[in-house]
């Protein structure tokens, strides 16, 4: 990991131009950011551990451009299960959401497959990345974690920070470890014990209601803070799930390798019988509403937006998929226009040397000409004293040694 964390330019023009929300319900603080079509049902990403919604990042920027809804949502502070059950129920409540679809890594994973076990209505679909069924393994991992939330937060930021592999790492892996770890430190010690603790309380997840057809299990290959065999229970219990493996991406996946998991993410959403509305996206605007019509608009498309959520997804799904191909070189393009305009929001490196190094000129060049002014008008009065305390000191020594003489 890099000494010294630079955001990318791309974080730094999404930050810029999709708005983050921050709400109280009841006495939970929920932070996320929702940008798309309103009328498309949405994509939730459900963070690990570590993680917070600015990871998602490039999954919004991408995913939002092509007409769908994505939320992204940092993990509350609950300390149990169910509480995560009824939190997360409350927030879709608040924003007006009833049927979605989440996208679960790690812990968040986990948490997703919980709200589709206890809440099946609501829960469309399920895509889960390097996540597991039970807690027992980590529990046994941890046996300090009845005082985890009397723990220090520098304990905690380290014990998180020493499950993310260090080491040499292909660039874009690193870069993406860096991100998070820069996460990591905008967490309280309180989210870190939260999320601890839900992570070894005792839970597994039960059978599922949703149809392995509408899951889609999306896995790196190389390595990952989730054991082997965890992932491979998770296969198991999913024998039917769509499987999307990724040859490298280490423990971030959607940030070291965003192109092939944002593929993936479109394929599931289209194969589940999600509609995008690229008719309804304006770009990026600046104030943040991501093209999405007004309210008296939007009731006019949801009555059609309804019965496509609601009804048979099958039927649709083989007509509107895309060839592989196509949706690989759509992705490409707007990556490229939309990484264009994030480089055209930025100063390049260089630019920033060659300005550093002419101001440090300029410094020299202004402290030569001080110098040389200060000297200019000081020496002449320094002289002066000198030359009046030596006649001074001679004059008083001439006396002292006339005294003595006599």
């Amino acid at each position: 990991m890099k000494g010294v964390f630079s955001a990318p330019g791309d974080y730094v023009y999404f930050k810029s131009q999709v708005p983050l929300h921050k709400i109280p319900i009841g006495t939970k603080q929920w932070r996320y950011y929702d940008f798309g079509p309103k009328v498309v049902p949405p994509l939730i990403c459900l963070p690990g551990i570590a993680g917070t919604a600015d990871v998602y990042y490039k999954q919004i920027m991408s995913l939002s451009m092509k007409g769908y809804r994505v939320i992204s949502v940092d993990i509350p502070r609950v300390w149990n299960h169910h509480e995560w059950v009824q939190a997360f129920e409350k927030f879709l409540d608040v924003i007006d959401v009833h049927h979605i679809h989440l996208y679960g890594t790690s812990l968040g994973g986990f948490l997703a497959q919980l709200f589709a076990q206890h809440r099946p209505r609501r829960v469309r679909s399920l895509i889960l990345s390097n996540t597991f069924l039970d807690t027992r393994s980590f529990a046994a991992a941890m046996p300090w974690a009845p005082v985890v939330s009397w723990t220090p937060a520098f304990l905690l930021k380290r014990y998180v920070l020493t499950g993310i592999r260090d080491g040499p790492h292909e660039p874009f892996i690193a870069d993406s470890v860096d991100f998070v770890v820069s996460q990591v430190e905008t967490l309280s010690r309180e989210d870190l014990a939260s999320r601890l603790t839900l992570n070894v309380d005792a839970a597994s997840v039960g059978s599922l209601l949703l149809s392995d057809s509408y899951i889609t299990i999306m896995d790196t290959n190389d390595y990952c803070a989730i054991p082997q065999q965890l992932k491979d229970q998770l296969s198991e219990r999913y024998p039917e799930a769509r499987r999307a493996y990724l040859k490298t991406g280490g423990d971030f996946p959607f940030l070291s390798r965003p192109d092939e998991v944002n593929l993936h993410l479109q394929l599931h959403l289209r194969r589940v019988g999600v509609e995008a509305r690229p008719d309804l996206v304006r770009g990026i605007p600046k104030d943040g509403t991501g093209g999405s019509h007004s309210e008296k608009e939007k009731k006019k498309e949801d009555p059609d937006d309804q019965p496509k959520d609601g009804g048979s997804s099958e039927s649709r799904s083989g007509e509107n998929q895309l060839a592989p191909a196509s949706e690989i070189s759509e992705s490409h393009a707007e990556e490229k226009r939309l990484f264009s305009n994030a480089k055209g929001c930025l100063i390049a490196q260089e630019d920033i040397s060659h300005l550093r190094e002419s101001l440090r000129k300029q410094h020299i060049t202004t402290t030569d000409i001080l110098l040389q002014s200060t000297c200019e008008s000081i020496l002449p009065f320094l002289l002066a004293s000198y030359v009046q305390s030596l006649y001074i000191t001679t004059k008083l020594l001439s006396k002292t040694w006339a005294t003595g003489v006599k």
